[in-house]
């Protein structure tokens, strides 16, 4: 089994900035893609960004203001926020498309999630 460890969340007034990271650990894997989704209270899951080492995608709403970075290395995305807004609000979800020892197929894997708020 593969684990995904988000850490990094926290409180910070608008305007300012926070890093979040994510470690996948446990069995041996490859890694296809890592990203991050982030949830609002009484709202649905959404895309932040997320990449495959070929491209970068990233939600209209955070273009120019996110970063990912990603460390294979150390098995280990990253999420640089920048000017920071109270509606990114949400808790945040890591998120990593692996292939677990020698199967020949990729699945999803998601971390417990870590919250930021944004103050006024």
């Amino acid at each position: 089994q593969v684990q995904l460890v988000e850490s990094g969340g926290g409180l910070v007034q608008a305007g300012g900035s926070l890093g979040l990271s994510c470690t996948a650990s446990g069995s041996s894997f490859s890694i296809n893609a890592m990203g991050w989704y982030r949830q609002a209270p009484g709202k649905q899951r959404e895309l932040v960004g997320i990449t495959s080492g070929f491209s970068t995608n990233y939600a209209d709403s955070v273009k120019g203001r996110f970063t990912i970075s990603r460390d294979d290395a150390k098995n280990t995305v990253y999420l640089q926020m920048n000017s920071l807004k109270p509606e990114d609000t949400a808790v945040y979800y890591c998120n990593a498309l692996l292939r677990v020892g020698k199967t020949s197929y990729s699945n999803n894997y998601w971390g417990q999630g870590t919250q930021v708020t944004v103050s006024s």
